[in-house]
């Protein structure tokens, strides 16, 4: 092949936008994805001054497999590595179980059932999701903490009933799975909900006409049809809960992300190992849905259907009962936090319910509030909430930060998505697709770390900038976009686009003219999505900056000082602050996270 045959092929390559935007973005995505993990991987053999490896070596610089030797076979090895990936596996493995039994029955009950009140319900239930996950892991230590058990204040239960729960109840690998459960359990809810919402009835029926148990349809044709949603939402629940910082954390739980933490200063290379094992599982999900899509039968759940799937009949009294069961639940999970935390803030000292049984309303107090001097005695050196500068130049930063994630990981996303779509069949395109989704399947803490070991060295050092954390985010989160925007353009038919190129329209012109307007509520998801997850994100900010920089790290400074009414102001306005931003999507887009489901 000559010169000029190879300079023609190339022009022709890249005169389609979709060729250079794989060839750019797969470039600049390989390196943000490799380059933390290749300079995560350095610093476990790196020695590092004022550490362990300094100590058991002796030297002050240069590299070393000490870290290694000393994590895997010293006598804090079982303390340090295998009970926080003991902990970890179950915490995970827990976490689906109840997501999916708690998600998935809600799913079939408000699409399969004649139960009531499902508008509420499936409204209601995705509050979780869209909560900071450490929301309902403080509401579990404000109703059953006590001083007795845990050396705490004491919660509502003891308070009014004078019950203190035990502490397995109250700390540890129970509450923790029960919570992240919960938190996840909208995720099994919208990928269940959907299929049970348009799958065929037709086999269901013929099961029924031929008198068949309703045990045995269930496991024997409805849940089959549901496995390609179920095996889906346990390969991510599973992956997110791996990597959850902030639910152990405050509910006393040593897992890999905790136990990270907690060494990364005196055992600084073996953390690095910790957020490698961390990694190597997300790697492994990865491969595992990969092979999953490789190996999955046809399941064909939507047809042509006679016409619309009968409802089981709970009886009279059981579509009212069952109703009502899910409304106090959600009730609990979605609107007592926002109670809760609104109450703590006028609550004179941390664990005073006095006021709910005395019946005495002056015992509540405005103090965290309205205090405008901030002198020792008056609220620990901090001025009130409405007038403090901490909390509002947090709350300014966090906005700025989840603003730019959103605007260049919903571009570079949806791009993407675009590029995907019409080279679908390229492996190319399939290496792309996949390195942008491979963040998301990563432990948030992971990603953090790599981040902080790549970019706060002697040569580069952005930690404690805006810039860190938007780099940051944006890798982390391309693939809300990327996803939302490539099922949206592969629902566009080529003729489209293609009647434009007849015209001679430019690509430019093209995207903003013709693709974007007819997709636009899935391309708005993908900016919206980034925006919403960076306003409630600790674990991956949480090693890039101090505490004080951004809301989710404000929270974590007031907790740890004890001034559990701000870091109760904080998770209110970060609350209400997701609920605004979701409530004006759903308004201009008329998209919503459960829509489809049927709760009608």
């Amino acid at each position: 092949m000559n010169k000029t045959n190879i300079l023609n092929r190339l022009k022709t390559y890249f005169a389609k936008p979709q060729n250079v935007i794989l060839l750019l973005f797969g470039i600049t995505l390989t390196y943000t994805t490799v380059a933390p993990i290749v300079a995560i991987v350095q610093d476990t053999f790196k020695i590092h001054p004022g550490t362990i490896d300094q100590y058991l070596t002796g030297k002050a610089e240069g590299y070393s497999v000490s870290n290694y030797t000393d994590l895997f076979t010293s006598r804090l090895a079982k303390t340090n590595l295998w009970m926080p990936i003991l902990n970890t596996v179950l915490l995970a493995i827990l976490t689906c179980l109840i997501a999916i039994i708690f998600g998935g029955l809600t799913a079939f009950l408000v699409t399969r059932t004649n139960m009531k009140f499902k508008k509420y319900i499936s409204s209601i239930f995705i509050f979780p999701y869209i909560m900071p996950q450490w929301t309902l892991a403080v509401v579990w230590q404000n109703l059953f903490n006590s001083n007795q058990v845990t050396g705490t204040s004491n919660g509502i239960l003891v308070t009014l009933c004078h019950i203190a729960m035990p502490l397995w109840w109250c700390q540890g690998l129970f509450p923790s799975a029960v919570v992240l459960g919960l938190h996840y359990a909208p995720f099994a809810y919208i990928m269940i909900g959907g299929i049970f919402r348009n799958m065929d009835a037709n086999l269901e029926e013929a099961a029924t006409i031929l008198d068949t148990p309703k045990w045995k349809i269930m496991f024997r044709i409805t849940l089959p049809m549901v496995k390609p949603a179920i095996l889906s939402t346990i390969l991510l629940v599973f992956g997110s809960a791996m990597g959850s910082y902030p639910v152990p954390h405050y509910l006393g739980l040593t897992t890999l992300s905790t136990k990270y933490v907690s060494m990364n200063s005196k055992y600084t290379g073996e953390a690095s190992i910790l957020a490698i094992i961390m990694m190597i599982f997300g790697i492994m999900i990865l491969g595992i849905n990969q092979m999953s899509l490789k190996s999955r039968k046809s399941y064909t759940t939507v047809s042509g259907k006679p016409g619309q799937i009968s409802k089981i009949n709970l009886g009279k009294g059981g579509k009212y009962v069952i109703g009502i069961v899910l409304i106090l639940l959600t009730f609990f999970t979605s609107i007592f936090p926002i109670v809760m935390f609104t109450l703590e803030t006028f609550l004179p000292n941390p664990g005073d319910y006095s006021f709910l049984y005395t019946g005495d309303m002056s015992n509540l107090t405005t103090k965290w509030w309205i205090t405008r001097d901030n002198n020792a005695g008056a609220l620990y050196g901090q001025k009130g909430i409405l007038f403090n500068e901490l909390i509002r130049k947090a709350l300014s930063g966090t906005l700025f930060v989840a603003v730019c994630c959103a605007l260049i990981a919903g571009t570079i996303g949806t791009l993407i998505g675009y590029a995907v779509s019409k080279n679908r069949r390229s492996k190319w395109a399939s290496y792309v697709n996949n390195m942008a989704f491979l963040p998301y399947l990563m432990p948030s803490l992971a990603v953090g770390a790599a981040f902080f070991i790549l970019f706060s060295n002697g040569r580069i050092n952005l930690f404690n900038t805006y810039t860190l954390l938007i780099i940051a985010g944006v890798v982390k989160y391309i693939p809300f976009a990327s996803r939302a925007a490539l099922n949206s353009m592969l629902q566009l038919s080529g003729e489209i686009e293609e009647a434009a190129i007849i015209q001679d329209i430019p690509w430019i012109r093209r995207m903003t003219r013709i693709i974007i307007p007819i997709q636009k509520s899935s391309i708005i998801s993908g900016y919206m999505l980034p925006f919403m997850t960076c306003l409630r994100e600790l674990s991956l900010f949480l090693l890039l900056c101090t505490q004080g920089f951004i809301l989710s790290t404000t929270l974590d400074y007031f907790d740890e000082m004890g001034l559990y009414a701000f870091s109760s102001a904080i998770n209110l306005i970060l609350i209400l602050l997701i609920l605004i931003f979701n409530t004006l999507v759903n308004k201009l887009t008329g998209a919503s996270l459960d829509s489809g489901i049927g709760g009608k």
